[in-house]
């Protein structure tokens, strides 16, 4: 399901009709310049925390074939949208493993079924170890 590219992107045009706040709180829509041509890209990616009113937390689920991480560590300035906010700036930080870790430890126990998806899909669909996921906060 991860990789039919028109069901992944979808949730797109329901930010970009600023209706972001339907999803609930769970998804956001990062925009972020392409590392080689500059021009703005858009993702949809789920929340993994929140901890602040100003800071969003993101996992790169296909590790570091995610082109968005790829270009948020070439360009960390973004834009954020999420619930009834719209295109805040902000700026993209790799949290350090010990940190990632305790994100994701406290993700898996907030939300075990969803942690079970993600790891089933992740390790057997993507052949990708959820130990070396990137994790990335986004600060407004």
């Amino acid at each position: 399901m991860l990789r039919t590219r028109w069901l992944v992107r979808a949730p797109l045009w329901v930010f970009r009709a600023r209706l972001g706040f339907l999803l609930g709180g769970r998804l956001l829509m990062l925009e972020h310049r392409g590392r080689k041509s500059g021009e703005w890209r858009q993702v949809v990616l789920e929340v993994v925390a929140h901890p602040t009113a100003t800071r969003y937390v993101v996992v790169a689920g296909f590790g570091e074939r995610a082109q968005w991480l790829r270009n948020v560590r070439a360009d960390p300035r973004v834009r954020v949208s999420a619930g009834t906010r719209h295109r805040r700036s902000g700026r993209a930080v790799e949290l350090e493993r010990s940190e990632a870790d305790a994100v994701l430890a406290t993700y898996s126990v907030e939300h075990p079924a969803a942690w079970r998806q993600l790891s089933d899909t992740m390790a057997h669909g993507l052949g990708t170890d959820l130990a070396t996921l990137p994790v990335v906060a986004l600060d407004l």
